[in-house]
């Protein structure tokens, strides 16, 4: 293991690579990688990075965003099948009807989605900040894609607009079922729950806490609490352990885990790392289409 680490270390130096890794990578990914965050962190940081190639471990969607904010890079991914169901659950004709419907309507892309369904936005959001630019965008009419979910819990709290939902969800949030949640509550009384907003309703009103992967990671660290449920892909306990050695952390039965997110070991990272391959590729007009509103997310 050691070995697979020099060399990528090795390489990584040799030519101006830099690692991005997901919280719901792979411990061993997010221990080699140079930047470990959400997809608005690791966003933010492909925009400012100098490195010539980005290896960056997560999934599809997640490359594409790089490579639309570096065209002039090399994006690599450790392997390419990594995808994320959700990013393809929206539909292009459902978006030109409702903009002939809507005067005023903005269509609001989550992150988690194609390059495809980006260039036919008009904003850009993660779970981060969905909430916040929702707020302060003009439009009172909104199509939110793809996810229901996280879509809803705008919704939710920002009455005054109207936000259309999208039938679209992440199957590893979706598939948490609140009487799982509860029998870890009644094993452990004392934990606080805390959820991701891409859970399903039912599950969320359950949460002492909702928010993103990193509001998670932060409100689990700040609080003086000692123990948490925990209702997000379970990749994310490497950092909460890492950062909370003295607090115990729970996760249903059914273990949340994205396997696409697994694809991404050091093997692969090696590999990639030598040979170059594995690069992600956009057109030039598809790319100058979706950076639009990535530029607008990262201005806002």
């Amino acid at each position: 293991m050691n070995t697979l680490k020099e060399k990528i270390l090795k390489l990584k130096e040799e030519k101006n690579a830099i690692i991005l890794a997901h919280f719901y990578a792979p411990p061993e990914a997010q221990a080699i990688a140079d930047f470990v965050g959400d997809s608005f962190y690791l966003a933010k940081v492909a925009k400012k990075t100098r490195a010539d190639i980005i290896v960056f471990c997560g999934v599809s969607f997640m490359g594409e965003s790089a490579k639309i904010i570096n065209p002039e890079k090399k994006v690599l991914m450790p392997d390419l099948s990594a995808d994320c169901p959700m990013a393809h659950m929206a539909d292009l004709k459902k978006i030109k009807e409702l903009r002939e419907e809507y005067e005023d309507l903005a269509v609001v892309c989550y992150i988690n989605s194609t390059a495809e369904l980006k260039a036919s936005s008009d904003i850009c959001v993660t779970s981060s900040n969905a909430l916040s630019i929702v707020k302060r965008l003009p439009n009172k009419n909104i199509f939110f894609i793809p996810d229901k979910n996280l879509g809803r819990f705008v919704k939710e709290q920002l009455p005054e607009k109207n936000i259309i939902l999208n039938d679209g969800y992440c199957p590893i949030h979706a598939n948490m079922k609140k009487e799982e949640v509860l029998r870890q509550k009644k094993l452990h009384p004392d934990a606080l729950i805390l959820a991701h907003p891409e859970c399903e309703k039912e599950v969320c009103e359950l949460a002492d806490f909702l928010g993103s992967t990193l509001d998670i990671i932060d409100y689990a660290s700040e609080s003086k609490e000692k123990e948490f449920i925990i209702l997000t892909e379970k990749g994310v306990i490497y950092e909460l352990e890492k950062s909370n050695p003295d607090k115990s952390f729970y996760f249903v039965e059914t273990t949340p885990v994205c396997p696409d997110m697994k694809l991404n070991s050091l093997e692969n990272i090696l590999s990639v790392l030598e040979k170059e391959d594995n690069e992600v590729t956009l057109k030039k007009d598809l790319t100058k289409k979706a950076l639009i509103p990535l530029e607008r997310m990262l201005e806002f």
